[in-house]
């Protein structure tokens, strides 16, 4: 039987060790005890931080894994790669992640290879001059996700605020502050074997708005029009070679203006989360997005096949949208929902993607719009 490694244990890693043990492969996770929701899900569980690579890496030696992975998580990515350059398993080269998992080194990558994105400066205190950018800024942590210390800032007096409020969510005490570009939001979901990208996805969102930008809803495909999508796909790629991805899932989030200017925001090697690569992707193409990512960790890439199939989508539940909250409770009503849960019936305002408090998932033959 083979080993996977999994980084990971909350339930964003829940579908992986699922489907990881459907393929019949013995399960390995790495966290911390708290909210390890797959702690009794997986075969083996060890308590360490998935920050403690070296650690990790002496019990995935120990264990002789056959390859390492996980899903939606930023955070997990420069162990893993550190792991398998070590172990001589599948991944991406450690040098690398560190590229793709802060904002100011990956915008630096962007400019390299030419690739549209707002113009930035990046700060580790709050003496940092903006004279050069235009307001209205958003600001954020340079090695965060999730909608984690980001804000928008309209005016002078309230950037200091903003920049303490981003670097006290940084692990690294940074943030990089933005021009805000206004438009369409979406991202993109692809998997690479070898430096080769394979675009799966382009996901339409719908966000809080200011000024804090939480997603609210994600729908596939994408209603762009076909040269915008082409448009997107094309720089998806420029910005994958940018960063040296090789191999893996990735997430690449762009903005559309009025005009039909893309501008990339940000690419994280990873797949995406909010149920976008674990559901939506098989939902909207058939195209078993997770079967894929950990084949792919054990070297037993193939092809992808993808054609759009349906729509599919999730709905997140929060004080914003407590219209559909009824549509969870009675969801055996609906039967384009096929998953749904409330985590907390206590709603609230939403300033950071844990701030949500239930969802559900659909998939019809039109998007489902509420």
């Amino acid at each position: 039987m083979k080993k996977l490694a999994i980084i990971g244990a909350s339930y964003l890693q829940l579908p992986l060790v699922k489907k990881a043990k459907e393929m019949g492969l013995e399960t390995h996770c790495f966290a911390w005890d708290e909210d390890a929701v797959c702690k009794t899900e997986s075969d083996f569980f060890y308590p360490i931080s998935i920050r403690d690579k070296e650690e990790i890496l002496a019990k995935c030696i120990e264990i002789t894994v056959d390859g390492i992975t996980s899903i939606a998580s930023d955070v997990a990515v420069p162990t893993i790669s550190y792991i398998a350059e070590k172990m001589g398993l599948i991944g991406n080269s450690f040098n690398d992640s560190i590229f793709t998992t802060n904002k100011y080194q990956m915008r630096e990558r962007f400019i390299q290879g030419s690739i549209v994105s707002p113009a930035y400066v990046y700060t580790k205190d709050q003496t940092v001059s903006v004279e050069n950018l235009k307001y209205p800024l958003i600001v954020k942590p340079t090695d965060r996700s999730g909608s984690l210390g980001v804000m928008i800032v309209k005016e002078q007096a309230d950037l200091n605020n903003a920049i303490i409020r981003a670097q006290n969510e940084s692990f690294l005490n940074e943030a990089i502050i933005e021009e805000f570009i206004e438009g369409d939001e979406v991202s993109v979901e692809a998997i690479s074997w070898k430096g080769k990208h394979y675009i799966l996805a382009i996901t339409d969102k719908v966000t809080t708005g200011r000024p804090y930008f939480v997603e609210l809803e994600h729908h596939q495909p994408s209603q762009l029009s076909e040269s915008l999508q082409l448009k997107i796909k094309e720089n998806t790629t420029k910005a994958l070679d940018a960063v040296n991805q090789r191999f893996g899932a990735s997430h690449s989030e762009f903005k559309i203006t009025e005009k039909g200017e893309v501008y990339i925001i940000e690419t994280g090697t990873r797949m995406g989360g909010d149920f976008i690569g674990s559901h939506l992707v098989q939902l909207s193409t058939g195209y078993d997005f997770l079967k894929a990512v950990i084949k792919l960790a054990l070297g037993e890439f193939e092809t992808p096949s993808v054609e759009i199939k349906g729509h599919s989508g999730v709905y997140f539940l929060s004080e914003e949208t407590k219209y559909i909250k009824h549509r969870i409770e009675n969801s055996k009503l609906y039967p384009e929902i096929v998953e749904s849960g409330i985590t907390d019936y206590d709603l609230k305002r939403v300033q950071k993607s844990s701030d949500r408090s239930g969802y559900f998932i659909y998939q019809s033959k039109n998007k489902f719009a509420i």
